[in-house]
């Protein structure tokens, strides 16, 4: 797992260091949808650089959010998902999601799914 400090100020730092960050948790609630290949979620997350989404990923990973399982012996054929820890992170994920989607139609601005 990550390094993580012995000390922390407040759980919300804490939880911050799990979740904190733009990608990584776009990725989280990406894969809270569904298992995804590296593939498919380099094409909902089109703004982002291969080794940034890779390093995420791994970060993800160490953390224990998500993992990579195989589903052949092929080396590509794998998908990220998330953990039982990463589930945990449903409720957080889907109340971000509501809260976007309750202030897009306060903003100039649009949501391409």
């Amino acid at each position: 797992m990550k390094q993580l400090r012995a000390r922390y100020g407040c759980p919300v730092e804490l939880a911050l260091e799990f979740v904190g960050g733009k990608w990584k948790t776009v990725i989280l609630a990406h894969l809270k949808e569904s298992p995804l290949r590296y593939r498919d979620l380099r094409q909902r997350l089109p703004t982002v650089s291969d080794k940034v989404l890779t390093e995420r990923l791994k970060d993800l990973e160490q953390l224990g959010l998500v993992t990579k399982k195989q589903l052949s012996e092929i080396k590509s054929a794998s998908v990220y998902m998330l953990t039982e820890r990463g589930e945990s992170l449903r409720p957080v994920l889907d109340a971000l999601c509501a809260w976007g989607t309750q202030v897009v139609g306060e903003l100039p601005v649009q949501i391409n799914y």
